[in-house]
């Protein structure tokens, strides 16, 4: 199995469904397998009954149970993952449909390669907008994440040694990736758009947090000095607010 696409959903079933319909750009991958894993909150929407009747389509398992919030179920795939690779694609985020053409860079990284792969990602602000994240070089870590969370293929291996810290309330995916890179785990680009996925999470409603959030994985993960983490989240606080702004008007 190359790859686990992790699902984490509470009460979304259009974004279930949406998500859903996106896999069917990565089932065209020649050669590639995966399986798809979502993890529901206990949604009363509808949400466990239409998983249910896709019969295992795409591998489908899923669990619907309460959890302790959106990290907290992430693991919960981890733990479920079998695949060498995982990505975390959310209900209501797609993938993109040059994801076909990715998967055979992914397949063709030596076993031995425990690198975390990042491409692009499309951001969809909601008013017709969307702006291409090109992946950045791995150093970029030290300010904020290289690429979208939704365009990282993590390598399981090190998923299961260091999952998603509960602590970090907004950051916890940047707060693994950078716990990652600084145990070896390099970045390694692949050419092309993974996914797509809508402005107005919890990064961008709580842009604040998440700056602050940012500056403690710098200073407690990466060492970064304290007067370079705080002319970074100053500049992370001046982005994410245009973000923020952008996605309120639209």
């Amino acid at each position: 199995m190359l790859l686990s696409v992790i699902t984490v959903a509470y009460k979304n079933l259009a974004g279930i469904e949406k998500t859903w319909q996106s896999l069917a750009h990565l089932a065209k991958a020649p050669g590639i397998t995966f399986e798809w894993i979502v993890v529901d909150g206990a949604s009363n929407d509808g949400t466990a009954e239409f998983l249910e009747n896709l019969n295992g389509e795409y591998c489908l398992r899923y669990v619907s149970e309460k959890d302790n919030g959106i990290y907290d179920a992430m693991n919960k795939g981890i733990a479920m993952a079998q695949g060498r690779f995982a990505l975390f694609l959310n209900s209501g985020d797609i993938f993109h449909q040059d994801i076909a053409k990715i998967m055979p860079q992914l397949a063709a990284m030596p076993a031995t390669d425990n690198a975390m792969a990042i491409g692009d990602a499309l951001l969809d602000f909601g008013d017709g907008t969307k702006i291409e994240r090109r992946a950045k070089q791995g150093w970029y870590i030290y300010h904020s994440l290289p690429a979208s969370h939704q365009a990282i293929f993590f390598p399981v291996s090190g998923l299961r040694k260091y999952p998603y810290d509960l602590q970090y309330k907004v950051s916890s995916d940047y707060a693994l990736a950078a716990r990652m890179y600084k145990k070896g785990y390099a970045f390694k680009r692949v050419k092309g758009l993974v996914s797509e996925f809508s402005m107005g999470g919890v990064s961008t409603s709580n842009n604040i947090e998440l700056c602050r959030d940012a500056k403690n994985v710098q200073r407690k993960i990466l060492g970064v000095p304290g007067f370079i983490a705080e002319l970074s989240y100053k500049l992370r606080l001046r982005t994410t607010g245009k973000a923020k702004a952008l996605y309120n008007k639209a």
